[in-house]
């Protein structure tokens, strides 16, 4: 991921997902400053993070389909039944984005969540 496509990944998160810039340090373990740095281009994420930012731009992309920003963002904090009461953000933030991919597929299926 370029440092260009950090700063765009992490516009399109704010605009799209309506995650803001403590919701992303939160999901990758680093300070607020860290993230704001990272949009500006002074400092690259470390590969663990670049992958949770694509998986998070994937999924909240996924879920653009369906839901508003503010909607998604509540979706991904909230506890999901099928996601064994866990909450899809600590889930991307563990590596786990294919049970939360999982969850969208049923989704496209019809299954309301």
């Amino acid at each position: 991921m370029q440092q260009g496509a950090v700063a765009r990944y992490l516009g399109e998160l704010q605009d799209n997902g309506g995650l803001k810039g403590t919701d992303i340090a939160n999901i990758t373990d680093v300070s607020k400053a860290t993230v704001s740095r990272w949009r500006s281009g002074s400092m690259k994420p470390h590969p663990r993070n670049e992958l949770i930012l694509s998986d998070l731009y994937y999924i909240v992309g996924r879920l653009q389909e369906y839901y508003s920003a503010d909607e998604i963002r509540t979706w991904l904090y909230a506890r999901h039944p099928q996601l064994g009461g866990q909450r899809a953000i600590d889930l991307i933030h563990e590596g786990k984005s294919i049970d939360v991919l999982s969850v969208l597929d049923r989704l496209d299926g019809g299954a309301y969540l």
